[in-house]
């Protein structure tokens, strides 16, 4: 009977972020015809992800009971009861005894003095027969928002209702509040009043990336990606609570100074400081120098002159202000007499409410007490006003500690301080210290805010240094679309003049373009090797090496000869340890040298490295992609988890910072086809090409398109394969890209040509890449390309010579170190040698594609391995009358001549054999080859030739 609930086909009528998990486990409970209850604090999206819910479900349901309770109406005796049944009872009162219909009568109608005292047993029992009434016509849907607010009657009523509504087609679907912190107990009085079986799911802060959907969903665009890092801290990820944020900051007429908290709206204000009330004028004063602080004790408060501050904390904690300190007196986070506010929020409205001198009085008392000389730094700017170079400078200091501290987006903020307190006839100027802030800002991966500097800059400056300087920082700050910065470039050459070292600077730029832009990489490599002329003439070892860096990535992609010496003076001494381990730097061409030549271990020690550094010096856009590249590293390796895990690391880390997400989707759609979810590759590559093609992206549309056509062959769509591949070689010809490590899809492209009836052409591919992989040594394209020559062999008829080939390509791959690649390798075998005899083992590959936890893979090689392993089945053989002819064909191909005897479509033969149309039509190619017959007619003549004896 639980059954009468239907899985729902509508749409979702509101928009839900960050909730997948939330709603995926929910709509399984309710598709079982079970109850949910949801939980969690205020403004944590209860109502919203009900609401969706509710509207999923509705049209699944005959009857949908609602009610919301409010904290002002909860005092009303059965007021929920009459929300729920009021427009509904008369529809089944008649049906029930006379004094269940008067006692409910009476409660719902407020008529007659009812009580659950007076009425007892028959107002329980009345409630309950409505809902078992109203269910034997059909599912019912109760839905209850905030029942932390249902007056006591209807409570007690449903609950006694719903415990005993088993067997029947009613779901139970609410929201309560609980408190912040999560605690087991705080749901169960309502979970009690539930059926047995119904689940409850508390719900949890946002993640960062999720709050910024959410805003930008809400219509908050074009924030910084320090300011949703602000939100994202300040709100706690509570969703309300957030959005609350970002229209506080944008109704508020002045932004926060760098190192501000954020505004508070009012409404919020009210909301977290409802007991500040309860505190005297001093106390207050001390959580507002506790707010201020980064990093408050009690020892550092009394240092600040709030000699009460420990029996101050003590109140607000008991008013639930601040956190309790534990049994050891340490506070939250394990640090002596640490004060953490309950909430983040606490701490931003207290800094809010606060008027501009108590704000800067807290900053000056904390300037001289602070310990760390960047805290001290940044409340002596806050406690000043006006402009002062002696602060400046304290600022600049503290500003390079930071950067040398792997915090560039600290060291932004600083800069930012100190060019606003720097006097206009000062030391070293403000638009020298904005520009120095942009750059730590392009660092940190907070690609808004430099662009937004830089461009400041450019509107006031004069000197060509600081000119040129600003528009790298624009430049670099397009990121892969740098055809949206076209103009930028004769500027910044007007700007260089002469000079070789700025000269140098744009000619590295001038490198990128041309090969993103214009897709030349012999350009970009002539372009990149002036820039390094020019560095070196002007003594600029930096930009010099990047430079070479850049020259030695183009000439390994294109098989240049020159590639291993420029390599080498790209990572020659002197170093700059920046450039080093920057992600267009020599450490990761090395890497990327060391994965296309098969040196797997090398290239993991080598991307760990450089990763740890990275992350140590806070160079948010290298990290991304070197969390990117041992994912690329994992994967070549077969450790396809681990690879889907730092794929997904990644491309969170591209799409908070907006750094290189098309990319990010490129590589994850290959993480996902090999240890995920094929569907979800699809879709990341597809993206992933839009983007390339959106941002005229050459090189990385060519990348997006080999994605593309890898998860379309794992998804079983040969044709799509062929379609996006062909695309590929064509971009990577025009490119002058020649190294066939450099993308790997030319394996593929082979195989969906055979599957598709085009083994000629296979050949071709297979034998124009050889080419290259020979010369350049390319051991595993080698390998990979003999498992599809053998795919080309078997088609035609020479399954002996394609055993021997796979075998050998299969132990190839397995001393080389790629896991996967070697899987696939004996899947191919397997598959061969099931249709060469009819049978055929895939014990084998299912080890290797467990070990490398292949999903998709294994999901394949099930489909295949019961095919092989099932009784024969008469709808899909051929009839006995084609006896005489099976013997020349395999086994695919015997399963479509005898669904084409039924009169199947290709269509449908490809539906029952789940396989693409494609596939089935180069079968029917080799069926009518072998047969010495040129259709499907033909295949219908020979079987009623064989009938007559003929």
């Amino acid at each position: 009977m639980r059954r009468d609930f239907e899985e729902p086909v509508r749409p979702r009528s509101e928009q839900v972020v960050g909730r997948d998990e939330v709603l995926r486990r929910g709509r399984e409970q309710l598709s079982r015809g079970s109850s949910l209850l949801l939980h969690g604090p205020p403004g944590i999206g209860k109502s919203t992800v009900l609401r969706a819910m509710a509207a999923e479900y509705a049209e699944s349901a005959r009857t949908v009971l609602r009610c919301s309770a409010t904290e002002s109406e909860s005092h009303l005796p059965f007021l929920a009861l009459v929300d729920l049944l009021g427009l509904v009872a008369d529809e089944v009162a008649d049906a029930l005894p006379a004094p269940q219909q008067a006692a409910l009568e009476a409660a719902l109608t407020g008529r007659a003095e009812s009580s659950l005292h007076q009425d007892g047993l028959a107002l329980r029992l009345a409630v309950l027969s409505v809902l078992r009434a109203l269910a034997a016509k059909g599912p019912v849907l109760l839905v209850a928002d905030d029942l932390q607010w249902l007056d006591a009657p209807s409570a007690e009523l449903l609950g006694f209702a719903a415990r005993r509504l088993g067997g029947m087609p009613v779901r139970m679907l609410g929201a309560v509040r609980t408190g912040t912190e999560p605690k087991e107990q705080e749901h169960d009085p309502y979970l009690r009043a539930y059926p047995p079986d119904a689940l409850a799911l508390r719900l949890t802060p946002l993640s960062r990336p999720h709050v910024s959907e959410l805003l930008v969903a809400r219509g908050y665009t074009g924030l910084g990606r320090s300011t949703l890092r602000d939100i994202h801290h300040t709100s706690g990820g509570n969703p309300l609570f957030a959005l609350e944020l970002a229209r506080a900051l944008a109704e508020s007429p002045t932004p926060p100074r760098p190192g501000e908290p954020l505004p508070v709206s009012t409404s919020l204000r009210a909301l977290v400081l409802s007991r500040l009330e309860l505190l005297s004028t001093e106390a207050r004063q001390t959580l507002l120098v506790a707010s201020a602080g980064a990093r408050p004790t009690q020892t550092l408060l009394g240092s600040a002159g709030r000699t009460n501050a420990e029996a101050e904390i003590a109140l607000a904690a008991s008013l639930g202000l601040v956190a309790a300190p534990g049994p050891d007196g340490q506070g939250p986070d394990g640090q002596e007499g640490a004060v953490r506010f309950a909430h983040p929020l606490v701490s931003a409205a207290l800094y809010a409410q606060a008027t501009p001198q108590e704000r800067r009085a807290a900053h000056a008392a904390l300037s001289t007490v602070a310990s760390d000389p960047i805290e001290r730094a940044r409340h002596l700017a806050l406690a000043t006003t006006g402009t002062d170079e002696r602060v400046a400078a304290r600022l600049s200091e503290a500003a390079a500690l930071a950067r040398d501290r792997g915090a560039p987006s600290v060291a932004a903020q600083l800069g930012l301080l100190a060019a606003r307190h720097t006097p206009p006839d000062g030391g070293p100027g403000a638009d020298e210290r904005r520009l120095r802030s942009a750059e730590d800002a392009l660092t940190s991966g907070e690609i808004d805010l430099a662009r937004e500097v830089a461009r400041d800059v450019l509107d006031r400056a004069t000197d060509p240094a600081v000119r040129v300087r600003a528009w790298m920082v624009v430049i670099d700050s397009a990121g892969q679309a740098m055809a949206d910065v076209e103009a930028v470039f004769p500027q910044a050459l007007a700007d260089a003049g002469e000079d070789p070292r700025l000269l140098a600077l744009v000619r590295y730029q001038l490198a990128w373009r041309a090969l993103l832009v214009e897709g030349e990489m012999a350009r970009g490599r002539e372009e990149a090797a002036h820039a390094a002329r020019l560095a070196a003439t002007a003594g600029d070892r930096s930009t010099e090496l990047m430079a070479l860096s850049f020259q030695a990535q183009m000439e390994t992609l294109m098989g240049h000869p020159a590639a291993p010496a420029t390599l080498e003076k790209a990572l020659a001494e002197p170093q700059d340890l920046r450039v080093a381990c920057d992600h267009n730097g020599a450490g990761a061409t090395r890497f990327r040298w060391q994965i296309m030549s098969d040196q797997l271990t090398d290239a993991r020690t080598t991307i760990t490295r450089l990763l740890g550094e990275v992350r140590r010096r806070g160079m948010v856009e290298s990290e991304v992609h070197f969390l990117r590249g041992l994912a690329e590293t994992e994967l070549r390796s077969g450790h396809c988890a681990r690879a889907l895990d730092l794929a997904h690391e990644s491309l969170r880390l591209a799409r908070d910072t907006g750094i290189g997400e098309a990319a990010g989707n490129m590589f994850t759609s290959l993480a996902e086809a090999a240890g995920g979810d094929v569907h979800r590759a699809l879709v990341l590559a597809g993206d992933a090409v839009r983007r390339a093609e959106d941002d005229g992206d050459l090189i990385y549309l060519s990348r997006a398109l080999g994605a593309l056509g890898h998860a379309q062959l794992v998804a079983g769509d040969a044709a799509g394969t062929v379609q996006s591949l062909r695309r590929a070689r064509e971009l990577e010809q025009g490119l002058g890209i020649f190294d066939p490590a450099r993308g790997r899809w030319h394996g593929d492209l082979a195989e969906a040509l055979v599957l598709v009836g085009e083994p000629a052409e296979a050949q071709d591919v297979i034998t124009a890449t050889r080419e290259h992989a020979v010369r350049l040594r390319r051991a595993s394209v080698l390998a990979v390309l003999d498992r599809a020559e053998a795919l080309v062999k078997a088609a035609a008829g020479q399954y002996d010579a394609a055993a021997q080939q796979l075998t050998s390509a299969q132990d190839r791959l397995a001393q080389l170190g790629y896991g996967l690649e070697e899987a696939r390798a004996a899947l191919a075998l397997a598959r061969l040698r099931a249709e060469q005899s009819g049978r055929g083992s895939y014990d084998e590959a299912a080890r290797l594609f467990r070990r490398c936890k292949a999903v998709p893979w294994l999901r394949q090689l099930e489909t295949a391995s019961a095919t092989a392993s099932a009784p024969a089945d008469p709808s899909t053989m051929a009839p006995e009358s084609l006896l005489p002819h099976l013997d020349r064909l395999a086994s695919t191909e015997r399963q479509v001549a005898g669904l084409v005897l039924e009169g199947a479509t290709n269509r449908e033969i490809a539906a029952r054999l789940f396989i693409s149309v494609k596939t089935v039509e180069a079968t029917l190619t080799r069926v009518y080859r072998k047969l010495g017959i040129r259709s499907r007619v033909d295949i219908v003549r020979l079987a009623a030739g064989q009938r007559r004896g003929e």
